[in-house]
């Protein structure tokens, strides 16, 4: 067990050295000149100059990316060129505001999503399932933005229960961004759980007709314990694996949620330093971003482990 573990955590270590090589090199060849777009177009070549030897950005491309990976490792992401401050806490902050969006967006989903498709697997063909499956259908259907721009229209500006735009700066206490992470969750949300409530479905279908749900049907076994007990555990399964994966999803929508509500997450900032070529905080805020997809799928599969009962019986017997 132990070492099968250490085998996933030197894969997930690997493979973020290879993101962080990519990263850099994709940020390398972006069209445009750093000093250039710092200074403006009016700058004068010494003045160009003398600011591509303070960056640093005469040296070979190798070794600035040694010393990038070195500082990233001591946790030291550089320096924000727009604004020349650390960008360390910038993304420590953005990042806590991106997981409270996450976190609500989550709760709205897994408990939705658990909920409809379960009915919808077992009321098959259905009034239930197919009013569940004709608006999971428009959720997965509808660009995340036209799904904001909606709830704009109807939550904030025809009903005025809460607010469009975010109104907190960036550092204030969490308790302030609740009134304002609500309509960038939903926006989220609905895609998120569209896919969530027919990949559900379709495992509990296939579940409920299997032997062993079958033999124990013909047990006696109760209804509810049947579905509790013996399909839901074996449908969750590959839900698991499915959410972890969706978090590359998620992550996109965030970016679109944020823009579009001017929440100030990892998503907007993102947005913002490519806007104005700050390079070393797309560099940061992407290898933050892979660092979190990494560890969210290194969990799921030890989970997915864990719970499946074959998988765990072959791990002790190795």
């Amino acid at each position: 067990m132990l070492l099968i573990i250490a085998r996933r955590i030197v894969a997930a270590f690997f493979t973020l050295l290879f993101i962080s090589v990519l990263v850099f090199a994709l940020t390398e060849v972006l069209p445009g000149d750093v000093a250039t777009a710092l200074l403006g177009r009016d700058a004068t070549p010494e003045q160009l100059a003398s600011l591509r030897t303070e960056l640093g950005l005469n040296q070979p491309a190798h070794t600035r990316y040694q010393e990038w990976l070195a500082g990233a490792v001591r946790g030291d992401l550089g320096v924000s060129l727009a604004n020349e401050t650390p960008i360390r806490p910038v993304v420590l902050i953005r990042l806590r505001n991106t997981a409270l969006l996450a976190a609500v967006t989550l709760l709205f989903s897994i408990p939705l999503a658990l909920m409809l498709g379960v009915i919808a697997g077992l009321l098959r063909d259905r009034l239930p399932d197919l009013l569940i499956s004709f608006f999971t259908l428009i959720g997965m259907s509808l660009p995340g933005y036209v799904i904001g721009v909606l709830l704009i229209l109807v939550i904030s500006i025809r009903l005025a229960w809460l607010p469009a735009v975010t109104l907190v700066a960036p550092n204030a206490p969490l308790w302030q961004f609740l009134p304002y992470v609500i309509l960038p969750a939903l926006t989220v949300t609905v895609g998120l759980i569209a896919y969530l409530i027919r990949l559900l479905r379709t495992n509990i279908i296939d579940v409920m007709t299997s032997n062993y749900v079958q033999m124990a049907t013909l047990k006696g076994v109760p209804y509810p314990q049947v579905v509790l007990r013996h399909a839901l555990p074996s449908a969750l399964l590959p839900a698991i694996n499915a959410l972890a994966l969706l978090i590359a999803d998620l992550l996109g929508g965030v970016v679109i949620a944020e823009t579009l509500f001017n929440y100030p997450g990892l998503g907007r900032l993102m947005i913002t330093a490519v806007t104005t070529r700050d390079l070393p905080m797309v560099q940061a805020i992407a290898l933050v971003g892979a660092a979190i997809y990494i560890s969210v799928n290194l969990v799921a599969d030890l989970l997915a482990m864990l719970l499946n009962p074959r998988l765990r019986t072959w791990i002790t017997q190795t």
